[in-house]
């Protein structure tokens, strides 16, 4: 009996795929005049300027409560993705941001939806990083909308606020072509990752949204789907306005739904295979009352399940000491707005009790309730993702390639071997991938991730990784260790290498190491 035919999601993974003998024929150099802008302009609205909130420090504004709820806002927006450094680049201006993106495209646009308060008239706001302010391009309350397009999810309830993330799909398909849409799904990540600390810094709590009928939340921001597109939505509860007791059972609610899973797709061209396959991974709102009765306990209670639990496999404990953040978590403020993707290591070996504070911080939220870290953050769900790490060069480790068992704490050598050499070729002969100490590899078993979210999980799946991997980049940045993502490899020759199953579709690369 033939094998069905792969989903797209299957299929869009195949297709994007980098291999050794066809990489050179693809790489058709970029065309410097078709440069795409990261940001987004308006010539009509009204302008919120949030600078002065964010230049003073936090408590100067005790006796002011409209200052204060202002400047938490200010922080808010400013730590998930304000302009952190500005660079000279072949004469113009790279402007970094708080969150990482690959080749510095930013290709994700950040909207503010206002239900209505009494600082923030209700309707529509696009976050402009370069002025750090607000623009309020459509005035009317769109809030019922919003709430109906994301099928009624109780997580709005006690929202006043909401972010919702888009995909400005060009500009990272500029340089990216198709395979862009795996690194934008990335970087969505990275700033999903950064809205859930800078909540904690500004007594919000981000509940997490990935279920929600694509063609009306783009309709309702007045974006073109087919240049840009809804990749997430998180809503904000006040933390100073609501009782914990309501804003768990908020949290309760599922953070992704499924979409359908698609198999009857026709032969489509290089270069139309981003845009095909981000609508074919929507929700259709003639699907979304089926889709609203997905089981809402699903995973929710679930451990993460933890394998190659091997007899003969060594296990090594990587239960520690948490990372601390300072008093009122100034260290972590501090952390994302410094942050730096790191260009080269020197080789030289970390600590293992550094890699273990790396792991504690990314895989155990619960040791970090009494620094006021959220000890559940929203994730659409890790239950799918697999972690494997590299090691090159970890004093106290010995070399070769471990599974982290984050429910057990421990890592299980599966591989021994240095794989410098060949971290080096995977990594597309990149040199941060030969000189760190450890590398670490997110993956998912995506044929089983599709039969149980359809074609949509892709989006979940790249989304968490990049979650996960910003929570590494702060941790080792906190600690004074390089890191770097790399989200361009040889796909399959990573599971060849590592021994890992086929299955296993590698998701994102972070490199870990001293910095040069």
């Amino acid at each position: 009996m033939p094998e069905l035919r792969q989903s797209i999601a299957q299929h869009y993974h195949e297709r994007t795929k980098y291999d050794p003998e066809t990489i050179s024929a693809k790489n058709k150099g970029l065309d410097w005049a078709k440069q795409p802008v990261p940001f987004k302009e308006y010539k009509i609205g009204s302008t919120f300027d949030l600078k002065p909130y964010i230049q003073e420090k936090p408590g100067s504004f005790n006796n002011d409560s409209e200052a204060q709820w202002w400047q938490r806002l200010s922080r808010l927006l400013f730590c998930s993705y304000g302009l952190t450094a500005r660079m000279p680049s072949m004469g113009s201006t790279v402007y970094l941001r708080a969150a990482p993106s690959a080749g510095g495209l930013y290709p994700a646009e950040m909207y503010v939806i206002s239900k209505g308060t009494q600082l923030l008239p209700p309707g529509l706001y696009n976050y402009q990083c370069r002025t750090h302010s607000l623009m309020h391009y459509w005035e009317s309350d769109v809030w019922q909308k919003l709430q109906s397009a994301c099928l009624e999810n109780d997580s709005l309830q006690n929202a006043e606020l909401a972010i919702v993330i888009t995909s400005v799909f060009y500009r990272s398909s500029w340089r990216y072509e198709d395979r862009a849409y795996r690194r934008i799904c990335l970087d969505s990540g990275h700033l999903i990752g950064n809205i859930e600390l800078a909540s904690a810094l500004t007594d919000y709590r981000p509940h997490l949204i990935g279920g929600f009928v694509d063609e009306d939340v783009n309709e309702l921001l007045y974006v073109d789907p087919k240049l840009e597109g809804a990749i997430a939505v998180v809503g904000l509860t006040d933390l100073e306005k609501n009782e914990r007791e309501n804003e768990q059972k908020s949290s309760l609610v599922p953070t992704a739904l499924p979409s359908v899973t698609e198999t009857d797709y026709p032969r489509i061209p290089d270069g139309e295979l981003l845009n095909y396959f981000h609508f074919a991974t929507q929700i259709q709102a003639g699907t979304a009352d089926q889709l609203g009765k997905f089981n809402l306990e699903v995973n929710k209670d679930k451990s993460i399940e933890d394998k190659y639990n091997f007899s003969f496999c060594d296990k090594v404990s990587t239960v520690t000491k948490p990372v601390y953040w300072g008093k009122k978590l100034e260290e972590l403020e501090e952390t994302i707005l410094k942050r730096r993707s790191t260009r080269a290591f020197s080789g030289e070996s970390l600590q293992f009790e550094e890699l273990k504070a790396l792991l504690d911080f990314t895989y155990q939220p619960q040791n970090y309730i009494d620094q006021n870290l959220d000890n559940s953050p929203d994730y659409f769900d890790l239950n799918l993702i697999e972690t494997f790490i590299a090691v090159s060069g970890v004093e106290g480790l010995e070399r070769g390639c471990y599974y982290y068992a984050p429910s057990s704490q421990e890592l299980r050598q599966i591989r021994f071997k240095n794989f410098r050499r060949q971290l080096h070729f995977l990594c597309l002969g990149q040199d941060l991938g030969r000189d760190a100490s450890a590398v670490i590899f997110h993956t998912a078993d995506l044929k089983a991730a599709v039969a149980q979210y359809g074609d949509r999980v892709y989006r979940y799946l790249h989304m968490d990784a990049g979650h996960l991997g910003q929570r590494l980049n702060l941790g080792a940045v906190r600690l004074g260790l390089g890191v770097s993502g790399i989200g361009g490899f040889f796909d399959d020759k990573v599971n060849e290498v590592l021994g890992i199953p086929n299955d296993e579709a590698v998701l994102y690369i972070t490199t870990l190491g001293k910095p040069r």
